[in-house]
Formats: structure tokens, C-alpha cells, sequence
């Protein structure tokens, strides 16, 4: 796959009105009335697409799964009363056939479709031979391969103005977010593919309007090109994720709080600085690089040894004491005691490795 941020449905909306790309609307289409009290109220804030909720994909049964059909002819007024452009989810080929008869602008693909490649396939299908811009969320389930897949199939179907939406993912680890960021993983996809558009769902990756704006602020820091927060006229009553979802006013304020920075140095005094630190850098990780390979030296070793006196290689006890005092050195350290205990976690999985691959040996 090729992408250029150059002449695509995405960059000129953005040219339209300047960075970042603004979307905002309903988790859901309600009713008539709150779909345009919202766009009409997130029209002044100059938003570059509105987005609702038509067909909603729930976790268990007999909740709020979205009117159907008759909200496209909602999203149809918006288009022709505020000359915003419109957008909305859709999970089958049916779903792609129905909005692009109402003249939907743009299409997403959600989390829980995104992670079934046959859902994925059965919409590419159906958009052959039409020119929609899609957005694909990230599967439910933190993998990138899953995410490029989908990507991958939808630009097979010959739709090459796509963009990807960073909506986090599901976890069973406590956190403060609905679903964890793992940042990481749409770094990788921007690091692979820089001219795809990477937007960030901070509703969704939150679950919290609480956080909604530092979650949305983090992303844009990260080179991110846009963001898509649900808005609603009265958020407490929402038949969908009411917890997550802001007023059009309170979305003007987070708006007018966020920061775009520079994508470059533009000094050259700057520029020299930037180079003499990254020199410095380099210089450390090659430091922690001959430090790593001494280390798993003198765990080849252990192995050696253990496979010598017929020890099994997982020594729990060791390994809670290495966990726990790495921790303490970290914080003693000032370095965060979390980062280092999941770099440890790596390092252990790997003298594992050595170790087991010692065991192999024939002697």
C-alpha cells in the first residue's frame, strides 16, 4: 500500500479550515432533533466532518442498537442545511449500500467489525467500483497486523482515501481509560505507512469526558492529524456511552486549549542543539545495548550451569527478587518504576529463551 498526504479527501478538508482534522457528533442518532441541535451547534466550531452513530454494534442485547435506516435521512439534513460533510459506521455490505443511497460523505469502520476479516471482506465487496473515503478503527484487541489487514482489504477494493481511527483497546487490566492507548501500536502504523491519516478517538479510548481533552492534546503531540469526540446536547441523557460524550460548548473549550505543534525545528541554533542531544543519545543507547549483551552473557552462563547440575531454568524466586529490586532502583533512579518493570518483564522472556535454547543442546 501507498499513501501520499497530498491531494486526498482528508488533507483538503483539512486545507479547508487548518489543522487538525475536526470531527465531532452523537455517539448515536437519537432522535431528528438532537441530530441537528448538535450540528448546528458544532457548526460554528468549523468542524470538517459530523459524525453519528446510525447502526450501533452493543455487547449484549436488548440496549440501544442504534434507529437504523431512518437516521441517514437525519445525517442527509445536516448535509443540505449546514454544508457540513457526514459520516457514519457501517459493519455490513447492506449498511454500505444504504448510506451511500443517502449521500453519506464518508464511511467508518468500527473496532468489532475491523477484528473479522470476513465483515471486512463482505465491505469491500460492496464498495467496488465507488470512490467513499473510509476511516478504520482499530480492532478491539491490540493487533497492528489485524489493523493493516483491514486496511489492506478495503484499499484492495480499490478505495484509496482512507485514514485510520486510534480508539484504543480492550484490556482486563485496571486502568483509568475504557480502553488502554498502547500508543505504540498506531506509531508503528505511522512509522509504515507516514501518509496514511491517523486520528484519535479520545471518547472511546477514555470512556471519561473528564479526560477526554489530555488524551486528545497527547495524540496531536504525537504528530496525530485529527480527532473524532462525541458531542451531544445533553450527555447525562444519552441512550449510548453517556459517560464519555461532551456538550458542542465543552468541545469549543477543549478546542481552544489544544495546542498543534510545530512538525520541525525552524531555527537553526535549535536545529544544532536538537543534533548534539540526539548525538548524546545514540552514544547512551549504545551504552545500554553492550550492557544488555554482558547481561544475557552471564545468563548463558546460568544456563550452562544449571543444565550442568540439572536445575530447571525458571527460578520464581529469583525472579521476584530481580522484579521487585529493579523497581526500587528505577524510583531511587527517578525513572518510573512501571516503565522499568515492563522492560524487565522483556528481559526476563528472553533469558528464558537463552536459557531454554542451552537446555537444547546436545552436550
Amino acid at each position: 500500500m501507498k499513501f501520499t498526504d497530498q491531494d486526498t479527501y482528508f488533507t483538503k478538508l483539512q486545507a479547508t479550515q487548518g489543522k487538525p482534522l475536526l470531527i465531532a457528533g452523537p455517539c448515536s442518532a437519537e432522535t431528528e432533533e438532537q441530530v441537528m441541535q448538535t450540528a448546528v451547534a458544532l457548526k460554528k466550531h468549523n468542524i470538517h466532518l459530523f459524525r453519528a452513530g446510525i447502526w450501533k454494534p452493543r455487547s449484549r442485547p436488548n440496549s440501544f442498537e442504534g434507529v437504523g435506516t431512518v437516521g441517514l435521512g437525519w445525517l442527509r439534513r445536516v448535509k443540505d442545511e449546514t454544508g457540513i460533510p457526514v459520516t457514519t459506521e457501517v459493519a455490513t455490505g447492506r449498511h454500505v449500500e444504504e448510506a451511500l443511497k443517502y449521500g453519506i460523505d464518508v464511511l467508518w469502520i468500527g473496532a468489532r467489525t475491523t477484528v473479522n476479516p470476513f465483515a471486512v471482506q463482505e465491505i469491500a465487496d460492496a464498495m467496488q467500483g465507488v470512490q467513499v473515503p473510509v476511516m478504520i478503527k482499530n480492532p478491539v484487541n491490540p493487533d497492528l497486523a489485524l489493523w493493516i489487514g483491514a486496511i489492506e482489504r478495503i484499499y484492495q477494493a480499490g478505495i484509496k482515501d482512507l485514514a485510520a481511527i486510534h480508539r484504543g483497546f480492550s484490556s482486563y487490566q485496571k486502568s483509568k481509560y475504557r480502553n488502554t492507548p498502547v500508543w505504540q501500536i498506531p506509531i508503528e502504523l505511522k512509522a509504515l505507512y507516514p501518509g496514511l491519516p491517523i486520528i484519535v478517538d479520545p471518547s472511546h479510548i477514555t470512556g471519561s469526558r473528564e479526560l477526554i481533552f489530555p488524551v486528545s492534546q497527547k495524540a496531536l503531540d504525537l504528530g496525530f492529524d485529527g480527532v473524532m469526540i462525541e458531542t451531544h446536547p445533553t450527555p447525562d441523557l444519552a441512550l449510548s456511552d453517556a459517560a464519555q460524550q461532551i456538550t458542542p460548548d465543552t468541545f469549543g473549550s477543549i478546542l481552544g486549549k489544544l495546542q498543534v505543534r510545530k512538525t520541525n525545528y525552524d531555527d537553526a541554533e535549535l536545529v544544532n542543539l536538537a543534533e548534539k542531544l540526539r548525538l548524546q543519545i545514540d552514544s547512551a543507547d549504545h551504552d545500554l545495548i553492550a550492557a544488555l549483551a554482558k547481561r544475557m552473557a552471564l545468563v548463558e552462563q546460568i544456563g550452562v550451569y544449571k543444565k550442568q547440575n540439572n536445575v530447571q531454568v525458571l527460578q520464581l524466586e529469583r525472579w521476584k527478587e530481580i522484579f521487585k529490586t529493579r523497581a526500587d532502583w528505577a524510583q531511587d533512579a527517578g525513572i518510573k518504576a512501571a516503565f522499568v518493570e515492563e522492560l524487565y518483564k522483556l528481559i526476563h522472556v528472553e533469558s528464558i529463551r537463552i536459557q531454554t535454547e542451552v537446555m537444547k543442546k546436545e552436550v
